[in-house]
């Protein structure tokens, strides 16, 4: 597949409004992004470009930031070469760690997982996806059925199938995403995770005793109703990709309207997860 990377530099640009920024380049196809001196770099899929989207999107924040970007296409052989070279293992709550192929196994941690991104997204360096693995990893898994919706690269489905889910459905609307997940189900020794191309369409007649679902508010706001279906009585929710004084009261009061009860949230840099409960 062939990507674009836009390059977005800025002198005044605050960490906040960054990350804001990337909020919303994500919600029109950007799916990876690498900080950069006085600025970041945004990476989607060149068929998903959408100029005009993209310039609406910054109208304002050119001047308001004194943003300055531009565009260029990445040569696909080059796409590995630079995820490694910013590929670090990570701990998560010094029991869990994730690392890639290249990287030495540590078996002194109580998990550990492998994840080869491959263009996809969930690495668990960004913010959202180590509090989900943090939630995954305080809490019971053990013969539950478990949904992994928006599941970029499975890393969340693999580790809840290493807390012992019986059974594991991620879905993902980018089909390299779902050859991701196979791929790493594969590097984690895993059987029990089946990957599936779609969005709330594909799991409308199931049901879950668990769904996680690391995304962005909109789209949680938009498929919540399904979610809340999909769940058995007393199921959990864990939730992420929005923030925290932004966007948890408008969350928490459609989850309630779903007669989901919330339970707690984390916060890291602004950025927000959250559990809840099916009453």
């Amino acid at each position: 597949m062939k990507y674009t990377a836009v390059n977005f530099v800025s002198t005044d640009i605050q960490d906040w409004q960054k990350d804001l920024l990337i909020a919303e380049l994500a919600d029109i196809g950007f799916d990876t992004f690498e900080d950069a001196e006085n600025g970041f770099s945004g990476y989607i899929p060149s068929s998903n470009l959408d100029l005009q989207a993209l310039e609406t999107l910054l109208l304002g924040k050119v001047v308001d930031y004194h943003l300055d970007y531009t565009v260029a296409d990445i040569k696909e052989e080059n796409w590995n070469a630079l995820w490694e070279s910013n590929f670090n293992p990570i701990i998560v709550d010094g029991m869990c760690y994730v690392r890639a192929t290249f990287h030495e196994s540590k078996p002194e941690y109580n998990y550990e997982i492998i994840i080869d991104p491959k263009m996809s997204f969930g690495t668990g360096h960004h913010q959202t996806t180590s509090m989900m693995l943090s939630y995954i990893l305080e809490n019971e898994f053990k013969d539950k059925k478990v949904l992994d919706m928006g599941c970029g690269t499975g890393i969340l489905a693999i580790f809840a199938s290493k807390k012992d889910a019986n059974t594991v459905l991620a879905v993902d609307y980018d089909d390299i995403c779902v050859e991701s997940v196979k791929e790493n189900s594969e590097l984690n020794n895993i059987e029990n995770i089946e990957a599936m191309l779609g969005s709330k369409e594909v799991i409308a007649d199931k049901k879950f005793n668990t769904i996680l679902a690391n995304i962005n508010r909109n789209i949680l706001l938009d498929q919540l109703s399904t979610y809340a279906a999909c769940l058995e009585q007393k199921g959990e929710l864990y939730i992420s990709g929005f923030y925290e004084i932004e966007d948890l009261p408008i969350l928490k009061a459609a989850c309630a309207n779903n007669d989901l009860t919330f339970v707690s949230h984390k916060t890291l840099d602004k950025w927000c997860a959250a559990k809840f409960v099916k009453e």
